[in-house]
């Protein structure tokens, strides 16, 4: 999956309180102003017929149902400061000058409220979607407790409950997602202070082992010598004929699996599934719904394999839409999955591109710097559609999305691709694009749009889509001729490693996998991004012009890959986001080609006029050069589940230097916030239709949008 771009960053005013004082740098004050975008799809789902509105405020309801999901799945007190955030809202009805006033907070402080609640909101927890780092608001407490005071009886116990911990930024530790016993958070681990890394991955021998798919899990240690596997379902008992209770390691450990998991909220998400069947297009989307519901009822991840089956089938719907436990970004095992959920319209002069693209994938992927043992014997021709967001129910939005992660149906049925228009074009009139020369920034500021939509549709169609595991699919049975193995184009040897029955590529890279493919899949963007006749399909087939896109292509990702240390802990020396890690990569390919390709530059003390520069004759001849010895690497050590290449070389790429140990500092001094959006809302009418209800693209809208969804 595409992140949503290249972040933005602005100068962070100074706290004013003297509560929040002596923040250590690990710790980040809620964005003073957040940079606020509104979603446009009213044209888009006017266009709709009253069924296909239907069809869509059903998956937008389903989605949001898991909006509270998502808070447990981030830190035990997010839940509580989201009920916080709605009570304060209903106790003043929307009207925050008014509260202020009456409780005698002042409206800079009522504004550092929303502020932190807009963040929380568009990060759906307290901790950063983007980097896994926790914020903390910038109102004091003794001003916040002003206004709980005078709001109800229910937000001062909710505020009772969380004030400290919503406050606290000590240990250190404690602000960043990761293994607990790293010091770090992570509420997939719930109530297991004492659970180490060694215990999880143990267990995550055993449910390899016996075929138990843990996406939509989370695991609690009761004891030294107990753990149980809690499933989302809204059932409380597990499937008929599932073994529940396993014996592993030494002293005859117990693994018990518990369903019932979020139980309230999957019988309501399971419920608006069947609403969202009746109103399907066809049978394919019918028997999708229904599939979908029979996932959430009882906690099976091989039943939502079956809808995803399904959704790769149903080609060229007018309303798309996926939903489930999805990506493994978050979970420092890598193999926990978020809930996320969107229901999107098909922009479909957009859409006409991409399927040039891929009518065209075949003839670029024969490009590629690998030969056609590594790849599959078939490109399975995806869906690529250009989408225009309605709802996007998840811990952040992305650009663009290349689905399911099932690598058996990507490989057997396909897969499909989604560009998300509306996140891709949404700008604020305030950005600043900080580290270029002023020339860059001028041909940066014309062409980054038209460049961030090459790489996505790159990204996602032809960085995800392409390659093939080695796998001995079942005892004695191979997807290759293993006893005349293909030879590896890195040691010139036939390949020694392949995947065994039952692994798949995410149980053998485990916490690597997310960040890896990210790398990888960028890095084939990059390969492919020179080909003119591929930049001609996206509209630009000026020579001049396609060659400025090109050379912001390879612009946008160097300084996203300066900008990525923002998400690097220096004291854990952990990176906290997938694609912050992998563009830091990149950016050291880029600098290992050498001879002047990627050049800093300044000329203060304080770095503050920092900037980098590409040279755009040596991207042929150096730059692409050094992405293909890179992206051949990653590729084969993927293909051949060769981990202990691949974790060496990925880790090695990723140590930051000294150098950007440096340039971090003044990175973070002129961050801006990311951007937040502020999404749409469909309510039924009285007459069996829908409404469609936008909010101001400000904090107060931001709130009120999620106080009028109810969930």
């Amino acid at each position: 999956m595409a992140d949503t771009g290249i972040p933005t960053h602005r100068k962070l005013p100074l706290p004013l309180s003297a509560s929040i004082t002596n923040i250590p740098p690990i710790t980040v004050l809620a964005d003073s102003p957040p940079t606020i975008c509104r979603l446009e799809v009213a044209p888009h789902f006017a266009a709709l017929t009253p069924k296909e509105k239907l069809y869509a405020h059903h998956i937008s309801r389903a989605s949001f149902l898991g909006t509270r999901v998502i808070l447990r799945q981030v830190s035990r007190e997010s839940e509580a400061i989201y009920d916080l955030i709605l009570a304060l809202y209903a106790a003043c009805a929307g009207d925050w000058k008014k509260l202020g006033s009456e409780s005698s907070v002042s409206e800079q402080d009522v504004q550092y409220w929303l502020q932190y609640a807009t963040v929380f909101l568009g990060s759906l927890g307290n901790y950063k979607s983007f980097g896994d780092l926790k914020f903390v608001p910038r109102i004091p407490k003794v001003e916040l407790r002003k206004l709980v005071e005078y709001a109800s009886g229910e937000a001062r116990k909710l505020f009772d409950g969380v004030e400290e911990v919503m406050y606290s930024v000590v240990p250190e530790e404690r602000n960043l997602i990761g293994y607990i016993d790293a010091g770090h958070v992570s509420a997939y681990y719930p109530d297991s202070p004492s659970i180490t890394k060694a215990e999880i991955e143990e267990v995550q021998v055993v449910t390899a082992a016996n075929g138990i798919l843990v996406e939509n899990t989370r695991l609690r240690k009761v004891s030294d010598s107990e753990f149980h596997l809690l499933f989302a379902s809204a059932d409380t008992t597990a499937p008929e004929g599932q073994k529940t209770e396993f014996v592993f390691g030494e002293g005859g450990k117990k693994l018990k699996l518990v369903y019932g998991d979020y139980v309230e909220l999957m019988k309501k998400i399971s419920t608006e599934c069947r609403a969202v069947a009746e109103y399907s297009a066809n049978e394919i989307q019918r028997k999708m719904w229904e599939e979908y519901a029979r996932s959430f009822d009882i906690g099976s991840i091989q039943a939502h394999k079956e809808s995803q089956k399904y959704w790769v089938q149903d080609k060229g719907p007018r309303v798309e839409s996926n939903i489930g436990f999805v990506e493994t970004y978050r979970d420092p095992a890598g193999v926990r999955a978020e809930w996320e959920g969107f229901a999107a319209m098909v922009n479909e002069e957009r859409t006409r591109t991409f399927g040039e693209l891929v009518r065209r994938a075949e003839d670029f992927i024969a490009r590629l710097p690998w030969g056609k043992d590594f790849e599959k014997n078939h490109f399975l021709k995806p869906d690529f559609t250009s989408l225009e967001v309605l709802t996007f129910a998840g811990a952040g939005i992305p650009a663009g999305i290349n689905i399911p992660n099932y690598d058996d149906i990507r490989q057997e049925i396909g897969f499909k691709n989604v560009s998300l228009g509306n996140i891709l074009s949404a700008r604020s009139p305030n950005e600043k694009i900080t580290f270029l020369k002023p020339d860059d920034a001028t041909l940066y500021s014309k062409f980054q749009g038209p460049a961030f939509e090459v790489q996505v549709g790159v990204h996602e169609l032809l960085g995800h889509g392409t390659g093939k595991l080695l796998q001995e699919t079942s005892p004695g049975e191979y997807n290759f001729d293993h006893t005349n193995p293909p030879i590896n184009p890195i040691t010139n040897k036939p390949v020694e490693t392949w995947y065994k029955p039952s692994e798949t590529w995410g149980s053998v890279f485990g916490g690597l996998a997310a960040s890896y493919e990210e790398c990888r899949a960028e890095l084939v963007a990059m390969y492919l991004g020179v080909e003119k006749d591929l930049l001609s399909i996206f509209g630009h087939a000026d020579d001049q012009e396609a060659e400025d896109v090109l050379y912001i292509e390879y612009l946008q990702m160097a300084r996203a890959g300066l900008l990525s240390v923002e998400t690097w802990d220096p004291k854990s020396q952990k990176w906290g986001q997938a694609h912050s890690q992998a563009r830091y990569f990149i950016l050291q390919v880029f600098l290992s080609a050498g001879d002047g390709f990627v050049t800093f530059s300044h000329s203060l003390p304080d770095m503050s006029d920092l900037t980098i520069s590409i040279d755009r004759n040596k991207i042929l001849t150096h730059g692409r050069k050094a992405v293909g010895e890179y992206l051949t690497k990653l590729h084969v050590y993927k293909s051949t589940a060769d981990f202990r290449a691949g974790s060496e070389l990925y880790k090695r790429m990723t140590e930051v230097t000294d150098q950007f140990k440096g340039y971090r500092e003044v990175v973070m001094r002129l961050k801006q916030p990311r951007k937040v959006f502020v999404q749409a809302n469909t309510v039924l009418s009285g007459e069996g239709g829908v409404e469609l209800r936008e909010y101001e693209d400000s904090v107060e809208g931001m709130v009120k949008s999620y106080a009028e969804r109810g969930v």
